[in-house]
């Protein structure tokens, strides 16, 4: 059975307080050849669940909260919980939040309209939660990072009936994550910005620090927002570039950290016992030596799809693996089975943290 997803926050505010349980280790969810089925790779032990999953067949544009997000065809965004959609046990009600159409692109010359209908999976480029949405509705926002040109969006998901839209002239946005209620955003050319969201109001977006200086270009770059805790953000940036098989590939990642009080980026040379992925999903950050099997001092990194910004042509890199930031070097960390699901998937590998609730 599915709700709408006022139903359900209001249906829940009671069990807010609840635990999720024991922190999991971020684990991977790989499409099969199956339509609308994906695996979950443990990779710590280099296993494949015997767990599928079921849902249409399309791309996951977040992953976060233990939650997962996805666009319809009417740009209507849904939030999606995978572990209770498990193949062969009863869906829980509440396993869909739907939520209302984002704007729709313009239908002009440029062909935007038609594009988008074609290509509605992407529309979205990132979605980010800040909050489970339903053991702690009342808190979680919905974030998402959309169109051509990348601009934002969020919802509060106990209050808000329609979107709000932020500065159109914020263009180019890469990622959004949320440190002690304010949100930081990165864009393309690493530049930092902030806003603030309330239950009553959102503030301006405000400048923060501006981009890398000398850090080498090219036509396809990605940054990434990893929040250690409410006094350290790191940005990894990945730089990539097109091989013999004019494919886009990771050639080169480095780490940088804010500085808050001088308002800008220091090139970080070590995570220490952090190990980060990024990907499609909201970057996460763990102490590797909580989760053998997983190596500390690495960045583990998925597909990526993004927009070219000279025309409406999707961009996509089909590399995957880990950094070892300490020997600065590219590795696959990855069984030989895990490799082949890989390669052989209809859709980008994406990461997430299943939560087990309860309820």
């Amino acid at each position: 059975m599915c709700m709408s997803w006022h139903s359900v926050a209001k249906h829940n505010q009671s069990h807010r307080a609840k635990l999720l349980g024991r922190d999991q280790p971020p684990m991977l969810m790989v499409s099969t050849d199956q339509e609308g089925t994906w695996n979950l790779c443990n990779l710590m032990d280099e296993k494949v669940l015997d767990l599928q999953f079921n849902w249409s067949n399309k791309r996951f544009c977040g992953s976060s909260k233990g939650w997962v997000i996805i666009v319809e065809e009417n740009f209507a965004v849904t939030l999606l919980d995978p572990l209770s959609r498990t193949k062969g046990k009863e869906e829980k009600e509440n396993s869909i939040i739907r939520l209302p159409p984002l704007i729709r692109p313009p239908d002009d010359k440029g062909g935007a309209l038609k594009f988008w209908t074609k290509n509605y999976e992407y529309y979205v480029h990132k979605a980010t939660l800040t909050a489970d949405p339903i053991l702690n509705a009342n808190e979680c926002v919905v974030v998402v990072i959309f169109g051509h040109y990348s601009n934002m969006a969020f919802l509060r998901l106990s209050k808000d009936t329609t979107w709000t839209y932020l500065d159109k002239e914020v263009t180019g946005t890469r990622e959004v994550v949320c440190i002690e209620n304010k949100f930081y955003v990165v864009d393309v050319w690493s530049r930092i910005f902030t806003f603030d969201i309330t239950t009553q109001s959102y503030s301006d977006i405000k400048y923060v620090a501006q981009g890398i200086q000398g850090i080498k270009r090219t036509p396809f770059m990605l940054q990434y927002l990893v929040a250690l805790n409410d006094k350290e953000l790191l940005m990894v940036h990945r730089l990539s570039e097109l091989d013999e098989d004019d494919m886009y590939v990771t050639k080169q990642v480095k780490i940088f950290e804010l500085n808050f009080d001088e308002h800008k980026w220091i090139e970080k040379k070590t995570l220490g016992d952090i190990a980060i992925f990024v990907g499609d999903n909201s970057s996460l950050a763990v102490p590797a030596s909580n989760f053998p099997g997983y190596q500390p001092n690495f960045i583990y990194f998925n597909y990526f799809t993004d927009r070219a910004f000279n025309n409406r042509e999707l961009k996509y890199g089909v590399d995957f693996g880990a950094y070892d930031v300490e020997n600065q070097c590219f590795l696959a960390p990855y069984s030989t089975l895990t490799k082949t699901m890989i390669k052989m998937a209809q859709w980008p590998p994406i990461w997430v943290v299943p939560t087990f609730r309860l309820i």
